[in-house]
């Protein structure tokens, strides 16, 4: 159904019992709010001026300005706030998502396991960035692959970035919410398993979080350039694959 926010109509799907995590997501939805405000509410600003760069510097080049696009688990937007697009849908179950998001994006406040409302093939991407390791288990990360699958045009791209455990085995279980341990190996085999062809996988490309360490903005701009340093520096993949 839909709900009425003062942006524009927003869609909530409460998937039924039987639907993977959706009664664990729906009742933690209030959670959600409430760890995104603690984590991200005093770096606002900060990271919003980060994702400028990181699309103006780099997402634009993968995304079509004419694309259709779905971010996946888009927190406070930053990353469907900044990106050139034609089309822009949000997903997530933080109730306060729609007031963050801007104006020109459709927000889907749903579980990411059950059932997508976008028609099959009707997306050019899906991105998403560290999100999967915040799914309960492995069996709704499965299912969500399989929705971003039929969502997506033929051809179309699902680019996802995350921690990688390889390079965090410790640091990694420091947020409360993490579940599910990847790397970039493990996240291309569920990828090609779900019918995924991955067409590019690197270890290695940004460093881990902004929570505690907020480099200077020219020096991001510059990190992005030289991929030299991404192997000093990387603690997250970055894997894309085509549907």
């Amino acid at each position: 159904m839909y709900i009425s926010t003062a942006a524009r109509p927003v869609k909530f799907c409460c998937p039924g019992v039987t639907g993977i995590g959706g009664i664990r997501f729906m009742n933690t939805a209030l959670d959600l709010k409430e760890i995104y405000e603690r984590r991200f509410n005093p770096l606002v600003e900060y990271r919003n001026s980060v994702w400028k760069i990181l699309c103006s510097s780099f997402f634009n080049k993968l995304v079509s300005s004419d694309a259709t696009v779905l971010d996946l688990g888009c927190g406070y937007g930053e990353f469907i706030n900044n990106i050139s697009a034609k089309k822009k849908y949000a997903m997530d179950l933080n109730p306060n998502m729609p007031q963050r998001v801007a104006p020109d994006v459709d927000c889907l406040l749903q579980d990411c396991s059950a059932t997508w409302p976008v028609p099959n093939g009707s997306l050019d991407v899906v991105f998403t960035s560290n999100f999967f390791e915040h799914l309960p288990n492995k069996e709704a990360l499965n299912a969500t692959l399989r929705e971003a699958r039929k969502a997506l045009k033929p051809g179309g791209l699902l680019i996802c970035l995350g921690p990688n455990i390889r390079y965090l085995p410790g640091a990694y279980w420091d947020f409360y919410d993490h579940y599910i341990p990847l790397s970039e190996v493990s996240l291309s085999e569920a990828l090609e398993i779900a019918g995924f062809n991955v067409v590019k996988s690197e270890a290695r490309f940004l460093p881990y979080t902004m929570a505690t360490k907020q480099p200077p903005l020219a020096l991001i701009h510059l990190y992005l350039k030289l991929p030299l340093l991404w192997r000093f520096f990387g603690k997250q993949f970055l894997v894309v694959a085509r549907a």
